[in-house]
């Protein structure tokens, strides 16, 4: 079987460009501009936590038996989804927070960054291997689901 790592490059990319800008403090000013109005938090938190709430689809796929003739295919697009996660976190904020959230983000790209080396990648079989990379995986995407509930909890709560 032939292996398509172009999700995990990209991945890759985007997070290395978002560390890059973070580190250089390169800003566009029209988007924090943006992102400092409270329709556009709102909507962009809005889409992050869409696409954070989407990731958990393949789970389903793979728990629920009429589901999982979807999985592989739901696996595709949870790759791509992941790859793509650096973006609609930088169109949220273009910073990684303090307190909680920065707790947040660190295990958000961390998460990701786990995902983009996933055992396609690294060329491994090893069944204890693929056990801890999920359980940590899991674990990782459990906290960031529950720091995100959270966080929607505060912003709503203080406006």
């Amino acid at each position: 079987m032939v292996t398509n790592n172009k999700s995990t490059i990209l991945g890759l990319v985007l997070l290395i460009l978002f560390l890059i800008q973070f580190f250089l403090k390169l800003e566009w000013n029209w988007l924090l501009a943006l992102q400092q109005e409270e329709m556009y938090k709102r909507w962009s938190g809005l889409t992050i936590a869409l696409l954070i709430t989407f990731q958990w689809l393949l789970t389903i796929t793979r728990v629920v038996k009429k589901l999982r003739s979807y999985s592989i295919k739901m696996t595709l697009i949870h790759k791509w989804l992941g790859a793509l996660s650096p973006l609609f976190f930088y169109a949220h904020s273009m910073g990684l927070g303090y307190g909680y959230l920065l707790l947040l983000s660190y295990i958000f790209f961390s998460n990701a960054l786990l995902g983009y080396i996933n055992l396609d990648v690294i060329k491994n079989n090893s069944d204890l291997l693929f056990k801890g990379w999920m359980i940590v995986h899991v674990a990782c995407s459990i906290i960031i689901s529950i720091l995100m509930f959270f966080h929607i909890g505060v912003v709503f709560y203080y406006k």
